[in-house]
């Protein structure tokens, strides 16, 4: 198979299985537990606690470990107050929970970005809590969030961003970023499913979700998954280390694929002249459903998206295009690409030929 979903998620790396496994078989201590064991999988819960932090330039104190990037989103946006603002183009992790506040919705171009007007207009509306992401899942546009945090913190307004989609493809500092809050996922960078982290300033004051046990700080109550935790911990620690080689070697695929791309008058590829993602490619077939095209790759061994795998199954367009000025047919046609280090330039050019013999 050759696989293109890796936005969706990424396969298990072995090294972060192996990291696993005395977890799941032989040290199954509850970290909360006085005794040997507990305070086995505590320690073990601590160190991948500092080799997440050490990926994104954070202390250690600040994670806070969740179940994933959308209950990471969720107790972001929990703890929201006054006048809320999003971005169009949020993950429905944001939106949803969002909508309580009868949010201010922010615009972007037709290149999916936030335009500097914009900001201004925005902070002219005066609002108390901002979320716009990093880096988008679909189009994999990459927003100056540095820049807007700065501005909005000069107001006193609290800045969240979702990152989950960048972590691990870029560089990323907390720190640098100047935001209040930023979100993550395992699963994104080659650990498991089930386990993320929003990473706090000491300024917040977080209103938890879950309550009862006390666990993360009284933040996130719950006995930790501690397999999934050391995998997140594991994976983090190799895109640290490794990023560089990783980044160049996705861009260079992601490079080769949209020039062979290229050379087909009938595809359009969004967002093309905007800083993204290296691994990221969203374009479509003009007059041929996304879907359509999706299930006849699937028959040949490819796996890749139509959009968002967190809205697959839905019948409406894409909203991060609709959200660009891109019309809801031609919307329909977008197909994403995610690429990873691991795939081949052997696997770009098949693909190729299967998308030719579509007649672009």
């Amino acid at each position: 198979m050759i696989y293109f979903d890796n936005n969706a998620t990424t396969p298990i790396d072995e090294r972060v299985l192996d990291a696993m496994l005395p977890f799941l078989k032989t040290m199954y201590g509850n970290p909360s537990s006085v005794h040997r064991l507990g305070r086995i999988a505590k320690s073990a819960v601590e160190i991948a606690r500092e080799q997440v932090a050490a990926l994104i330039d954070a202390e250690p104190s600040q994670v806070i470990f969740t179940s994933g990037g959308t209950e990471a989103n969720n107790l972001a946006l929990n703890s929201a107050f006054g006048r809320v603002a999003i971005s169009a183009i949020e993950h429905p992790s944001v939106f949803e929970p969002a909508k309580r506040y009868n949010p201010e919705i922010i615009p972007v171009n037709r290149d999916g970005l936030i335009e500097p007007q914009t900001i201004s207009d925005l902070i002219a509306k005066r609002p108390d809590f901002v979320s716009i992401m990093l880096a988008n899942n679909e189009n994999g546009v990459i927003q100056p969030i540095a820049d807007i945090a700065k501005q909005l913190a000069e107001r006193g307004i609290i800045v969240h961003t979702d990152a989950v989609q960048a972590v691990g493809k870029i560089p990323v500092s907390f720190r640098r970023l100047g935001v209040q809050m930023l979100s993550l996922s395992s699963h994104k960078i080659y650990g498991a499913k089930g386990c993320g982290a929003l990473v706090v300033d000491k300024s917040i004051a977080l209103e938890s979700l879950l309550k009862g046990g006390g666990q993360e700080q009284n933040l996130r109550s719950g006995t930790e998954n501690v397999a999934a935790i050391v995998g997140f911990g594991k994976a983090a620690e190799l895109a640290k280390t490794e990023l560089d080689a990783r980044q160049t070697r996705m861009l260079s695929l992601r490079t080769m694929l949209e020039n062979k791309l290229a050379q087909f008058s009938k595809v359009t590829i969004f967002s093309q002249t905007a800083p993204r993602l290296p691994n990221t490619v969203l374009f479509g077939i003009d007059g041929v459903e996304g879907e359509l095209v999706l299930l006849k790759l699937d028959q040949k061994g490819v796996a890749l998206s139509s959009g968002s795998a967190c809205a697959s199954g839905e019948t409406t367009p894409s909203h991060v295009l609709l959200a660009m000025g891109i019309s809801e047919q031609q919307a329909k046609t977008a197909l994403r690409v995610s690429l990873s280090h691991q795939n081949t330039p052997a696997e770009v050019l098949e693909f190729i030929d299967l998308i030719e013999s579509f007649g672009v």
